[in-house]
């Protein structure tokens, strides 16, 4: 196992600057992911990690040795690629073992490790076929077996589970799981995929315009994240973000012709300011009675257990998970609660958090009033 120590790393291309001094440090043994939109860095960072990019300001160092000007077989770490990149000439067997044999392993040694490790990845019945011959899920196993057999430090995943379909994504996630819980070595895995993010890491850091918005374990981040890109990247359906202001002399949220009381020290150290307040669709209510905000059904997600009810909140997008019980169509009005636990609150300049820390009022302080639980 090797840890590695990120220091403040920029990448540019010419004069185009593609990361902007990254700081992070992955501990010995864990599993971290790198979430983040198509373009934002990460996989620019991770082949960083591997040597297969320069750095252009920095230093990356694992376990305890900076590795910047070491050659990416010098480094300790296996990479398996979003394309397999498998020889097509090749039999599985000679794939897997072909590091083994460039090093100069003896053939025997080299068999050996080869049915062991295929073993591992469920493909010894496989070793005579080539790639042409295999699934997608197959071609993945042999790309990850080509890493485990070298018996490296670090794994790298450059989204490894993209050119797969749905059904085999989740088989596969949980194939990687189970491997690095197997072998117990530090693993970095890069995807766009939030639900991959959600379900495999340990460690999660969430990049965005080459900058790392927050790093976290994955239900800390979902359950406070500190802007509203990471609100609105994390949680499926998204986050619903709305314009609210806070109002001082009524101390109160106020949004949509509604007011919710807040704690009235909190909205003087805050002052009169416009924010932006989101609600995960899961977490709103249907009201009953003359309560909630009434809202326009636009359209109805059908999702079996459940559906999602999209409507509108002055303007905006809105989503509402409902249990399958509660059956409404396109057109229908829905009353709808939103409550003040499950609130989000940022700033509308920044788009940075509110951390919400005043004296408790009545038992409870703002900080469980507004900020999700």
């Amino acid at each position: 196992m090797a840890d590695i120590a990120i220091r403040a790393v920029r990448k540019s291309y010419g004069k185009t600057p593609t990361l902007h001094g990254i700081d992070l440090v992955f501990a010995s043994g864990e599993f971290v992911v790198i979430l983040g939109p198509s373009g934002c860095g990460k996989s620019t960072l991770l082949r960083m990690i591997a040597g297969l990019e320069e750095i252009t300001a920095g230093e990356i160092a694992i376990n305890g040795r900076v590795v910047n000007r070491l050659e990416p077989r010098e480094r300790g770490c296996a990479m398996v690629f979003q394309n397999y990149a498998l020889y097509p000439h090749m039999t599985v067997a000679g794939n897997i073992g072909y590091a083994l044999k460039v090093a100069g392993v003896p053939k025997a040694e080299r068999l050996r490790r080869i049915e062991e490790t295929a073993k591992i990845v469920g493909l010894a019945d496989y070793l005579d076929r080539k790639p042409a011959a295999l699934s997608g899920g197959q071609r993945q196993r042999v790309a990850m077996a080509r890493a485990i057999i070298r018996e490296p430090n670090v794994f790298l995943f450059d989204e490894p589970l993209s050119n797969l379909d749905a059904k085999l994504r989740v088989t596969m996630r949980a194939e990687i799981r189970k491997l690095h819980q197997r072998l117990s070595a530090t693993s970095v895995f890069v995807t766009h995929d939030q639900v991959e993010a959600m379900t495999l890491a340990d460690k999660l850091v969430v990049m965005n315009k080459g900058v790392v918005e927050q790093v976290g374990q994955p239900l800390d981040i979902y359950h406070r994240p500190a802007s509203i890109f990471v609100a609105s990247f994390i949680g499926s359906p998204a986050m619903n973000l709305f314009d609210a202001h806070i109002n001082v002399d009524d101390a109160c949220l106020a949004f949509s012709g509604t007011k919710m009381p807040i704690d009235r020290a909190l909205a003087t150290r805050l002052g009169e300011r416009r924010v932006t307040v989101g609600i995960r669709p899961e977490q709103c209510v249907v009201a009953t009675g003359a309560r909630g905000i009434s809202m326009k059904v636009d359209f109805v997600e059908e999702l079996g257990a459940g559906r999602v009810i999209h409507s509108e909140l002055d303007g905006q997008p809105f989503a509402a998970c409902v249990d399958e019980e509660t059956y409404v169509r396109p057109g229908d009005r829905i009353a709808l609660e939103l409550p003040l636990a499950h609130l989000h609150v940022f700033d509308r300049e920044t788009g940075r958090r509110i951390e919400l820390e005043v004296e408790p009022r009545s038992g409870r302080n703002a900080r469980q009033v507004l900020e999700a639980v």
